[in-house]
């Protein structure tokens, strides 16, 4: 009997662990009979009533498994780290929002008997923020045409992989991985499974400007050149230009010594201009130096404080009243 590892990542979601671990089994024991399951929560040093409640889910059932992280290692490294830990001969990724819908797992573990290793689901639309989705679907447009490696619009990382895939993230040892990133760049041939995405169904949304901010300057700085070369065309067209005007504004000085006036007005447009283009591109160039020195150091992806229904001594107390 195949086995299907679903895993959830949460952060303070107390309000929805219990309905979402409730409508994954439900959906999977009505649809999917003939496949063993496991249900893996890792959670990202929640500070409600998630823990709680997830050892409780935990004692009922040992079927659902939960990694506790011993803080919060970010909206990627969490997620990333507990793919690896699955048992399954696939696992399917979802948050805990309900904002991928579970209605999505039978569909994607059909294309998996289909023969496709990575099945995704991408949004074709949302009952979220209209102007959020807008400007996601600009970004995409962006960083698909200034990277080198396909990008795949909407794509927020929810989707069915296969061991064979999972391997491929194992042997990867990226210490800041980019999952969508990665599908598009290493992935197999895959299958691509539309879907609207609802509102969340309890809680407050923890995306921020920060952390969508960080999560673009991750897969822009992962898989572009083109801030770098940026940088530097700018920088000579600059040079460029700005010897082209002093070098009129001497001719212009030379044959017109006392009726020429050049002031001090186009020296501090120059000088506010380029110090302002300087200050950009330094900031950018500190995003690639950032990037590299967290790679160069080589941190663990996630610290693990207890697991829970895993086997084993790491397993905590709910664990061993199995």
């Amino acid at each position: 009997m195949k086995k299907i590892s679903v895993l959830i990542p949460c952060y303070n979601e107390e309000e929805n662990v219990g309905p979402i671990s409730d409508a994954v089994i439900d959906i999977i024991t009505r649809e999917l009979p003939m496949y063993d399951y496991e249900l893996v929560f890792i959670d990202n040093d929640s500070t409600d009533s998630t823990r709680p409640l997830l050892r409780e889910l935990c004692r009922k059932n040992p079927k659902i498994k939960a990694i506790f992280n011993a803080r919060n290692f970010g909206q990627f490294n969490s997620p990333y780290y507990g793919i690896l830990q699955v048992t399954g001969d696939c696992v399917i990724s979802m948050v805990a929002d309900f904002q991928d819908p579970v209605e999505l797992i039978p569909r994607y573990v059909h294309e998996w008997e289909n023969g496709y290793k990575i099945v995704i689901g991408i949004k074709t639309s949302s009952k979220e923020n209209p102007l959020m989705y807008w400007l996601r679907g600009c970004y995409y447009k962006l960083i698909r045409r200034l990277s080198d490696v396909e990008q795949i619009e909407h794509f927020t990382g929810s989707g069915l992989y296969d061991r064979q895939f999972i391997e491929v993230l194992r042997n990867l040892d990226d210490p800041t991985p980019f999952l969508r990133g990665i599908v598009a760049e290493l992935g197999f041939k895959r299958k691509e499974i539309p879907y609207e995405q609802p509102k969340r169904r309890a809680g407050k949304t923890h995306n921020n400007f920060y952390r969508l901010y960080d999560a673009a300057m991750l897969s822009f700085t992962s898989y572009t050149k083109a801030g770098l070369r940026l940088a530097t065309f700018f920088g000579g067209l600059c040079s460029a230009v700005s010897f082209f005007v002093g070098l009129v504004y001497l001719v212009m000085k030379l044959l017109y010594w006392d009726r020429f006036a050049a002031g001090m007005a186009p020296l501090l447009i120059g000088v506010c201009f380029l110090g302002s283009v300087q200050i950009f591109f330094i900031g950018l160039l500190g995003e690639y130096i950032m990037s590299i020195n967290t790679r160069v150091m080589h941190r663990p992806l996630v610290i693990e404080e207890e697991r829970i229904n895993f086997g084993g001594a790491q397993d905590g107390e709910a664990g061993s009243e199995e």
